[in-house]
């Protein structure tokens, strides 16, 4: 049982290309269900294969313990493509799992800053040297809309300043290009005639104190810092920066195509989230102005 699993994690991994942060969470998720198959006496009569109804009676149980809709569909996710695998590996005839049904879940709408709040949240970094960097983080990750995983892993050599675009590993390690704008230019090369400053020991494009690439966290305590120096008192991630940038594009008549191969989505669903957010946005104003609304 154990091997099947560890089998199809290291798939996750050599085939597949998913992260260790996501090929953890595959991990928690299917253990969670073989426990459920083990106390329950399915797995020592039929090993892995069972029918939908039990698949479904498994889900029933998170719903019943309180699980999140969101969480609920992921687990069903991992499975599915667990079961997906065991069929490709011959080991089972029928993906049970295919028979059940996501859990509908109701969209939340991005959050993002208005044009006027990122101008204030871009003019708030000082003038020393890590608010120099710390400008040109804010706006690369505007102009560009990078994940944080994205910005992290980027290197002096992943930026081509003629063209004024960055090779981008995304998820599943997927290559792509997108493209940035003047203003986040000026701030990176600004920020790069003081980097040797830090005195590098990587050749990551943006360096903590210690010469070494920020991490993850770094990038999110950074946005906070500077959220907190502005009037806008919000809880703001460098992943709204990311809204933003697909938002603001959208409602100055970028095409959907566009901004999606910009984000590196796979689906364009994903992207069209976005336009909800400007519709809303429409009507708000529509309401607010129009003496007849």
């Amino acid at each position: 049982m154990m091997l099947l699993l560890d089998e199809f994690l290291t798939h996750l991994k050599t085939e597949k290309n998913y992260s260790d942060h996501t090929i953890k969470n595959y991990a928690v998720d299917l253990n969670q269900y073989v426990n459920f198959l083990q106390d329950n006496n399915y797995y020592q009569k039929h090993g892995f294969n069972v029918s939908y109804k039990v698949i479904r009676r498994y889900l029933s149980e998170l719903k019943n313990s309180n699980y999140s809709k969101t969480t609920i569909a992921r687990k069903l996710a991992s499975i599915r493509s667990f079961y997906k695998f065991l069929v490709r590996e011959n080991q089972i005839d029928d993906n049970p799992a295919l028979h059940l049904s996501t859990p509908k879940q109701r969209k939340n709408l991005p959050f993002f800053l208005y044009e006027e709040e990122m101008e204030e949240l871009l003019e708030a970094p000082d003038e020393d040297i890590f608010g120099i960097r710390d400008k040109a983080i804010l706006e690369l990750l505007y102009a560009s809309g990078l994940r944080v995983s994205e910005i992290s892993n980027l290197s002096i050599n992943d930026i081509c300043f003629e063209e004024k675009s960055i090779r981008v590993w995304g998820k599943g390690k997927k290559e792509r290009i997108t493209v940035f704008g003047e203003k986040a230019l000026q701030a990176v090369k600004k920020y790069l005639k003081v980097r040797d400053r830090l005195n590098p020991k990587s050749d990551k494009l943006f360096l903590n104190k210690y010469g070494k690439g920020l991490s993850n966290r770094s990038y999110r305590r950074i946005v906070k810092k500077y959220i907190k120096k502005t009037s806008l008192k919000l809880r703001v991630s460098p992943h709204v920066l990311r809204h933003s940038f697909a938002t603001h594009l959208l409602e100055r008549g970028a095409d959907l195509r566009v901004v999606q191969e910009l984000l590196g989505h796979v689906n364009i669903s994903t992207t069209q989230i976005y336009t909800h957010v400007t519709k809303e946005r429409l009507k708000k104003v529509y309401d607010r102005a129009h003496p007849r609304a």
